[in-house]
């Protein structure tokens, strides 16, 4: 499969998972020698606990699903709300939603295939979801290959989402070798778009907030590596409740190419980002930090597309760094060999914050 026809993932497992954290935040004479550059934030090291999965894919009559992947997760009227991308064992790909009030129920929530919707035919994946208030409406932002959207009043009825609608006319000329991974955030006056290119470089693009979801100017890269694993996608953006801060969380791949998260910090959006936990064994989330509650094995080798859980549901995707949580995509290795990516067996599983570890963090 073409590198860009695809969702967020080259050919390894994740699982949504949910990261509870207790973070304290720290000014750069806090941060350890080896991240200079990282100012307020949550502190590094962080160290979590892992249940196994929490929400597997379930197939259909038409559909033989084998991947639930790339979610993207909201409370709102007293449940969770969840928006992902599904895979079939034929190639397909495509979003699911599902809903439920308690993370118990995950398992057994119904789960709506969005192409059942006439409007969502064909490859739309890797959603993000949110509601804009200044237009009283819930927008999914996805990949098509090329950033859409679809509006809709009711986050509950994925039947009633619109027709897509693209960001750009066509591909921005900065835009030398593809775009996925698509998100949306907003402060007071913009609204900006970020995304990856699998190739090392991190995207952002800006428009005013009055001119949403039209106006997104020329994209600039912001970050860049030389190596494209080092910076490679499932990137998201947060506002840090309390704060001036933003954190960026972009996913990488260490040499074996096992997935793991980086996290950077800015001052503003369309500001500098620093390296905050941006190295395999000291990042935001690898599993060389990660224990299971019962001391048996960690069900995956991989940290992947995920979304922190939100302090609210709106656009400027604030966080709360004292109740952080992340939904994140993973994948058991005890999986058939030789299969396509869009064949592999991705679930979504939970991971919160090693108390021990944050005692030692606060010592």
């Amino acid at each position: 499969m073409a590198m860009f026809n695809r969702c967020a993932g080259q050919g390894f497992f994740t699982a949504a998972l949910i990261v509870s954290i207790a973070a304290s935040f720290a000014t750069a004479a806090d941060q350890p020698a080896t991240q200079p550059s990282a100012r307020a934030g949550v502190r590094p090291p962080f160290r979590w606990v892992s249940s196994g999965p929490v929400v597997t894919v379930r197939p259909d009559a038409t559909r033989q699903a084998v991947a639930i992947k790339d979610p993207s997760v909201v409370r709102f009227a007293d449940r969770w709300h969840i928006y992902a991308t599904y895979a079939t064992q034929g190639g397909r790909w495509g979003m699911v939603y599902t809903s439920f009030t308690d993370w118990k129920d995950a398992a057994t929530a119904p789960q709506y295939f969005m192409d059942e919707n006439p409007n969502l035919k064909g490859y739309h994946c890797a959603p993000q979801v949110f509601y804009f208030a200044p237009q009283k409406q819930w927008y999914l932002v996805y990949q098509s290959q090329q950033p859409q959207f679809s509006t809709n009043a009711d986050i509950a009825k994925p039947q009633d989402w619109t027709k897509p609608q693209n960001f750009f006319e066509g591909t921005p000329k900065s835009v030398v070798e593809g775009w996925l991974d698509y998100w949306i955030i907003c402060d007071d006056a913009h609204a900006f778009l970020f995304f990856s290119d699998d190739h090392g470089r991190w995207y952002r693009s800006r428009t005013k907030l009055a001119d949403f979801p039209k106006g997104f100017d020329e994209p600039v890269i912001v970050l860049q590596e030389p190596v494209a694993r080092d910076l490679f996608e499932g990137g998201c953006v947060y506002r840090v409740k309390g704060t001036n801060q933003y954190i960026a969380l972009i996913e990488a791949g260490n040499e074996g190419w096992k997935r793991y998260y980086k996290a950077f910090t800015a001052d503003s959006l369309d500001g500098a980002w620093r390296p905050l936990a941006a190295a395999w064994g000291a990042s935001f989330a690898d599993t060389t930090r990660i224990r299971t509650e019962d001391g048996s094995k960690l069900w995956t080798d991989d940290i992947s597309h995920g979304e922190l859980v939100r302090d609210g549901y709106e656009q400027t995707m604030t966080i709360d760094p004292a109740n952080l949580q992340l939904l994140y995509q993973g994948m058991t290795p005890n999986r058939p060999e030789h299969l396509e990516y869009v064949q592999l067996p991705w679930q979504l599983g939970l991971l919160r914050v090693d108390p021990e570890g944050q005692k030692q963090l606060s010592k």
